[in-house]
């Protein structure tokens, strides 16, 4: 995407020119490709049948209902935990304030106030440039990863004490990611239309919205190509706590 303020251009166009050679190996290799798969076919596997053979999509989201049902699970037995944990553990109420302090910023708490919602969506089908654009390229039509993150880091700017999307809860090491046209949030996989909610003061959020330059160039192709952009202000909302595990896979701290 361009920050021009006057039109954002396509995708650049790159021309690979090879060889004659070159190009009649990969047809060989291809057909050889070709001429493997159904010899394997032949043998008996049934591609079209096969109920092993789910497509992608399947899995990833008997993957999500999965991961879902194993939150609310984690959950359920953290709440058991910390009914048991509140009956007597010895602590002073000096410590018992510093362990909700210490959740209210962790994010496994519920948080209620004054919010901003943000709805992005992808652009309707057969969606076409309005007058004075270029004609739109697939990238052009679509939400992608850096327009969440530039709205969830604008809304942390802007002062927000705590953020959901979709309906999740955000912490410190959740990751905002997009494969193809989905997101990926936590184990879990959503479609468009993506909605963030951030408790703060609505004021100081939407400024911090309005500022963001990466902002402002999506919104270049909002008025574009019609991508979905939709700011709401709500005067009483609860996000949730998080409820997924906090414990760290993939990092140790420095000692």
């Amino acid at each position: 995407m361009s920050n021009s303020a006057d039109s954002p251009p396509g995708p650049v166009r790159r021309t690979l020119r090879y060889p004659v050679r070159v190009l009649t190996a990969a047809v060989f290799a291809l057909a050889g490709l070709i001429f493997v798969t159904s010899a394997n076919t032949a043998k008996g596997t049934n591609i079209r049948t096969d109920s092993s053979l789910l497509k992608l999509s399947d899995l990833i989201q008997q993957r999500s209902e999965k991961n879902a049902a194993l939150e609310e699970s984690a959950a359920s037995v953290r709440e058991d935990i910390d009914t048991l944990a509140q009956r007597d553990d010895g602590s002073t109420t000096a410590e018992d304030a510093r362990l909700k302090a210490l959740e209210r910023a962790a994010g496994t708490t519920k948080l209620s106030g004054r919010a901003v919602s943000v709805t992005l969506d992808d652009a309707p089908p057969n969606a076409t440039a309005n007058p004075g654009y270029p004609d739109p390229q697939p990238n052009d039509l679509v939400i992608h990863q850096q327009d969440l993150q530039a709205v969830v880091n604008a809304l942390w700017q802007g002062g927000a004490g705590g953020i959901e999307v979709m309906d999740q809860r955000l912490i410190s090491t959740s990751a905002v990611r997009c494969v193809g046209n989905t997101l990926i949030l936590q184990g879990r996989v959503y479609s468009p239309p993506y909605k963030i909610t951030a408790v703060g003061d609505p004021g100081k959020l939407k400024q911090a919205l309005n500022a963001s330059p990466a902002i402002q160039n999506y919104l270049l192709y909002v008025k574009a190509y019609g991508l979905g952009w939709k700011v709401d202000e709500r005067q009483a909302v609860t996000l949730p706590g998080y409820s997924g595990t906090v414990d760290l896979h993939y990092a140790e701290p420095v000692k």
